[in-house]
Parts: C-alpha cells; sequence; structure tokens
C-alpha cells in the first residue's frame, strides 16, 4: 500500500513540474509579444476607429465614445484622397483607422472639444452601415 502511494505522488509531481514548464514557456513568450507592441505604443499615438468625412474645408472623425475635429494637414488630405474613392456624395462618411495625436487645447477654426492630428492611416473602407433615418437633401 505504501508504494503505491508513494509511486501516485511521484507521477503526480512529475506531472506537475511538467505542466509549470509549459506554462513558465508561454508566460516568456507574451513578455515579448507585449514589448513588440508597447514600443510601437509608446510614441504617444492613439488607435482610433470610426466615421470620417471631410467637406468645405472641415474634417471630422466620429467614434463610439467621441467626435474628434481633425487638423488640417498634409496627411489629412492624404486621407481625404483615399476616401473619395468610397463616397458617392461629397457629405457621405468613410470607415477609417488612423494613429494620431489627440489634443484638447483650443483652435482658431476647429470647436469641437477633441482635436486629432492624423500621423499614420492605416485602413480606409466603405461604410457597412446604411441609416435608413438619414434625409438627402437635393434632387
Amino acid at each position: 500500500m505504501k508504494k503505491i502511494l508513494f509511486i501516485s505522488l511521484f507521477l503526480t509531481a512529475i506531472v506537475s513540474c511538467k505542466n509549470e514548464a509549459k506554462s513558465e514557456q508561454k508566460e516568456v513568450e507574451t513578455e515579448v509579444e507585449s514589448n513588440e507592441k508597447t514600443a510601437k505604443q509608446n510614441d504617444g499615438l492613439t488607435l482610433l476607429q470610426g466615421q470620417f468625412v471631410h467637406y468645405d474645408g472641415a474634417a471630422v472623425l466620429q467614434t463610439r465614445d467621441e467626435i474628434y475635429g481633425v487638423l488640417l494637414t498634409d496627411k489629412l488630405e492624404v486621407l481625404d484622397e483615399k476616401a473619395q474613392v468610397f463616397k458617392k456624395e461629397p457629405t457621405d462618411m468613410v470607415f477609417v483607422e488612423i494613429r494620431g495625436k489627440i489634443s484638447t487645447e483650443k483652435h482658431d477654426k476647429i470647436l469641437w472639444e477633441n482635436k486629432v492630428e492624423v500621423v499614420e492611416i492605416l485602413n480606409v473602407q466603405p461604410t457597412q452601415i446604411e441609416d435608413k433615418e438619414t434625409i438627402k437633401l437635393g434632387s
């Protein structure tokens, strides 16, 4: 009886040691991945996804939580050129993913509380949601 108890304890110890080694390897892999992500995210830029429109000299980015006035820069012009491909009308919104600098400083022309300067354009695609409650003016 003592032999069976001793063998079962011995096998349990061996099996648990193997599981610990595997979990340690996973932790090391996770740390490496997070360091790579962190290096890119430490540049002070924020990833924003949402509906973008640029019309008559004004640009707005609407995310799920906030609305941002977009600062007029060269990158904004590039973003607008990419968005024009998917627009049917000049006031149509386009889904974009950008990385940018968020600011709450006062601005002469942009009166939105939150402002964003586009630094990197990640993705531009047509809006998937068709709003049936939108009223279109004109013919």
